[in-house]
């Protein structure tokens, strides 16, 4: 990608800019009850069915989130009550973002304004900005836009909101799969996949590829 600067730069937080640490509650919470070996398939199939929950129609993520663990524990056949959907949930209040991204951020901040399209609630998203370590100029959840990502209704709001057409931004996230094919199917051309590991990459997509926020400056020539 060519040096592009852009109106806003827009990111995705959970996974990207947050520790996103699902995996990591569910694995304390359901320690009792399932192996250490078979904890990561479980965990796993505790993500597909959280993806598969934000394709219908919103829903607070409470519930997403509960009722894709109690998908989970009747597929492994595990006891579910409703307080582990609660310590889970609550646990998310607690992540703290990826080291690189206050020093990244803050390289950009003040040249360009920071937006954040989160697949997050209202209740949330205030405990997580101040860990961010930058300015952040417009803060979007699922619960305002009415829709979580992948869906398209996120990212249209997001536009509409910001009185910008998709030309005008770049769109930063660490998943192809919950925003960068569904940002490439708007016309979003200008993309950044930051590399963290837990999502595979396609190129196809068009996109430039960085292993952190501290390589964002470069893209947008700060």
């Amino acid at each position: 990608m060519a040096v592009f600067k852009p109106k806003f730069i827009t990111f995705d937080c959970y996974g990207t800019l947050i520790n996103f640490d699902m995996a990591g509650a569910a694995s304390r919470c359901f320690a009792d009850r399932v192996s250490p070996a078979e904890m990561s398939a479980f965990t796993t199939d505790f993500y597909r069915y959280r993806f598969d929950e934000v394709l219908g129609a919103w829903k607070p993520y409470y519930d997403v989130v509960s009722d894709a663990l109690q998908r989970t524990c009747k597929k492994w056949g595990v006891a579910w009550k409703p307080e582990d959907s609660h310590y889970i949930y609550e646990d998310c209040k607690t992540w703290t973002a990826h080291p690189d991204v206050p020093a990244g951020l803050a390289k950009i901040a003040n040249e360009i304004p920071l937006v954040l399209l989160s697949n997050s609630m209202k209740d949330l998203l205030p405990h997580h900005i101040p860990r961010l370590g930058a300015p952040i100029h417009m803060g979007i959840t699922a619960e305002e836009t009415g829709a979580y990502k992948p869906q398209m209704r996120g990212f249209e709001y997001m536009l509409d909101k910001l009185n910008c057409g998709p030309e005008d931004i770049l769109h930063v996230s660490s998943s192809l799969r919950y925003d960068l094919m569904t940002a490439h199917d708007l016309g979003i051309k200008n993309k950044v996949f930051v590399n963290r590991g837990h999502d595979v990459g396609n190129p196809a997509y068009g996109y430039t590829e960085i292993k952190d926020i501290g390589g964002l400056a470069a893209v947008v020539g700060l």
